[in-house]
Formats: structure tokens, C-alpha cells, sequence
């Protein structure tokens, strides 16, 4: 929901590397990493042609820049992102 305040918000999609094929443990350590990160509202595992999605909230495009560039993309374990801007 959006609140009165002016903000952006983005999902941001990301494929994720690293880890073992013994389960989900790895994943599951990036995610809670990714949702540890100021800015994020929610994250989630899926399966498709992404691994991780998370809802990023940000005062202004700046601030959701250095979240999603220098937060989000320097957690260990994620390798590419693809961030859809909400603009209603």
C-alpha cells in the first residue's frame, strides 16, 4: 500500500549463484541477507528465470539507486538483476 509520503518503489528480480546442489540452504542464507538490507519491504524464492524477488522502497530514485547498486547487487550470491520501476 502506498503511504501519503512521497516514495519510489521497485521489484527487483535477481538470479542468484553460488552455494552447494545440496539444498536449499544457500538460497535460503542470500534471501535472509537480501531481506536484512534497509530499503527492502519483502522478498521472496521463486522458480522460474529468476531465483530471488524483492520489493524495494526508497525516498527518491537516488536513495533506490544505492540500494538496489551498492546493497542489493554486493550480497554475495547474487550474480544478475533486473529492477521494474512501479509507477502507479
Amino acid at each position: 500500500m502506498w503511504s501519503d509520503s512521497p516514495m519510489v518503489e521497485a521489484i527487483v528480480l535477481m538470479k542468484i549463484v553460488g552455494g552447494t546442489a545440496e539444498g536449499l540452504g544457500w538460497a535460503k542464507t542470500v534471501k535472509k541477507e537480501i531481506a536484512n538490507t534497509p530499503g527492502v519491504v519483502e522478498v521472496w524464492g521463486v522458480f522460474g528465470g529468476y531465483d530471488m524477488v524483492a520489493r524495494v522502497r526508497a525516498k527518491d530514485l537516488e536513495d533506490l539507486t544505492t540500494v538496489i547498486t551498492d546493497k542489493l547487487r554486493s550480497v554475495p550470491g547474487v550474480e544478475t538483476s533486473q529492477t521494474l520501476l512501479a509507477i502507479f
